[in-house]
């Protein structure tokens, strides 16, 4: 038997397997169970509109806020470890392998309750968005640092050593020539370092939240624990689709472009 017809037997054998175990769900499962557990009309006409107007999008806000924060922290991250000045390079690892290696939770415990503690009548600015914008964000800088890093290494020295020819300082030359063409190729990982922070802003339930307050996996416990039906978390994580999904085909358009460039 040839290779080739090897390989479409056992391409046939697969797809027979995937179709006897399709078949074999869709007979043996409650469909009606199914259904009225996890899809009841009632319970998701409940949760409208305020899964929109309130959890929707204090997901969103958290989210932005936490990414522009970590974003500008994590350049700046970036390019202290890049320093030629070793107290800069040693700061900037020393940040970057703590908030890598300390949960998200962790942090956000830490900011909520351990600043309070720390310092008797203060806490940080900007209440809840203030307190998830310095807690996620950290978090989401220490990755971008290193992935920025990775960026600006991989622009060819060609294009500084140009720079300096012309007469500008190391500094203008990173921001004006090296610091664009990094993001470039940065863009694909950034982008899905914004879809892990849309996904981590449901730890801001920790912090204890208003309803006004809600993010979506809140919101969702809240209706979960009234309704006792599993309805509010399929409509949760539709909300979370509307925003990943999205992020997700401009990443696969944005590494599809950057090969055609290449």
């Amino acid at each position: 038997m040839s290779p080739r017809r090897r390989a479409r037997i056992s391409r046939g054998v697969q797809y027979a397997l995937l179709v006897a175990i399709v078949v074999a769900l869709a007979f043996t499962a409650d469909w009606q169970q199914l259904g009225s557990v996890f899809v009841d009309p009632a319970v998701l006409a409940a949760m409208w509109p305020e899964i929109i107007t309130t959890a929707l999008k204090n997901t969103l806000i958290y989210t932005i806020c936490a990414f522009t924060f970590g974003l500008v922290l994590g350049l700046l991250l970036a390019l202290m470890r890049l320093s030629p000045v070793g107290p800069y390079r040693w700061i900037a690892t020393a940040v970057i392998e703590f908030f890598r290696g300390v949960p998200a939770l962790v942090v956000f415990i830490a900011f909520s309750i351990g600043v309070p503690i720390a310092f008797p009548g203060r806490e940080v600015p900007g209440g809840i968005i203030g307190t998830v914008t310095v807690a996620l964000g950290l978090v989401g800088a220490a990755y971008m640092a290193e992935t920025i890093r990775a960026g600006i290494q991989a622009v060819p020295k060609g294009q500084l050593e140009a720079a300096r020819s012309l007469g500008m300082s190391q500094g203008r030359a990173m921001v004006s020539i090296v610091v664009p063409q990094a993001f470039r190729i940065i863009l694909p990982p950034l982008t899905n370092e914004l879809i892990l922070l849309t996904k981590d802003s449901s730890l801001v339930y920790i912090l204890g939240l208003t309803l006004e307050e809600y993010e979506l996996t809140k919101f969702g416990r809240d209706v979960l624990n009234q309704e006792k039906n599993l309805t509010p978390l399929v409509g949760i994580a539709l909300c979370y689709l509307l925003i990943t999904i999205p992020l997700s085909i401009v990443v696969r358009r944005m590494e599809a472009r950057a090969g055609r460039a290449r």
